[in-house]
């Protein structure tokens, strides 16, 4: 279980080897207490590094095949990871960023990142919360992003995808809350990772560590929404109060 203080004893991240939801591990398992890790993802070169990175800091790792697009899957590699006991906190770290401008154009992009984003998110929340609800205790972390709380112009299909997202999770977390179970949404914004390598860091940039930081400090307090970095939070009440016909002319 959750300690006092916030420390897991174990830690499953669907999107394994994202690497917001790799910097989380590493923030938790920073107090050197053992650690069960489980990563679900697909097998790669990317998710070999990150076992035998996280086994070098001391964590007990164990990975599961895991495809966002396979939903029928979901609740067995799910339960899988349960198997091996109690889970304390889960993260719903996979997404797809797409190209914004193709996104709109083509019918694929859009259902891929409609799928993977929102659907396969719905998907595992609803497998992760009835076993949690069996387990009675215990953290769902769910990384949307502040693209989902004012969709614009720039990256409407993703932003979209996101408010769903966020949408899901604020309402399973208040069905959950009789059950002893937390659900926290994060709202990071721009973050300087290998999905956004190339693009020009946004007002308000931040690292995985960064956000890992915002993630540890809802858990051990057991928030519903936090935004990473905090300011971010007045920045989008600003935006959500500006009339359309002038936030189209902003350049963002």
């Amino acid at each position: 279980m959750i300690d006092a203080v916030g420390n897991p004893q174990s830690v499953l991240v669907l999107g394994g080897t994202s690497e917001i939801g790799l910097a989380i591990v590493r923030r938790f398992a920073k107090g050197g207490r053992p650690l069960r890790v489980v990563l679900a993802a697909r097998p790669s070169p990317r998710l070999t590094e990150a076992v035998a990175s996280l086994e070098q800091s001391g964590c007990a790792v164990e990975t599961h095949a895991f495809s966002a697009t396979d939903t029928g899957s979901h609740a067995e590699v799910i339960g899988k990871a349960f198997a091996g006991g109690d889970i304390d906190i889960a993260v719903v770290a996979f997404g797809l960023l797409g190209d914004a401008e193709q996104a709109w154009q083509s019918v694929d992009i859009a259902v891929e990142l409609a799928t993977v984003n929102y659907t396969a998110a719905v998907s595992c929340g609803v497998a992760l919360a009835a076993r949690f609800r069996e387990q009675g205790h215990g953290s769902i972390v769910a990384l949307s992003s502040v693209a989902g709380e004012q969709v614009r112009r720039s990256n409407f299909v993703y932003g979209s995808t996101k408010a769903g997202m966020d949408g899901f999770y604020l309402g399973l977390g208040e069905a959950l809350r009789p059950s002893g179970v937390q659900v926290t949404v994060v709202r990071p914004g721009f973050v300087k990772t290998k999905m956004t390598e190339g693009m020009s860091p946004a007002p308000l940039a931040v690292t995985a560590p960064q956000v890992a930081d915002v993630v540890a400090d809802a858990v051990r307090n057991r928030r519903d929404l936090v935004w990473a970095p905090a300011p971010f939070r007045l920045v989008m009440m600003v935006l959500r109060h500006i009339p359309r016909a002038i936030l189209r002319r902003l350049p963002i």
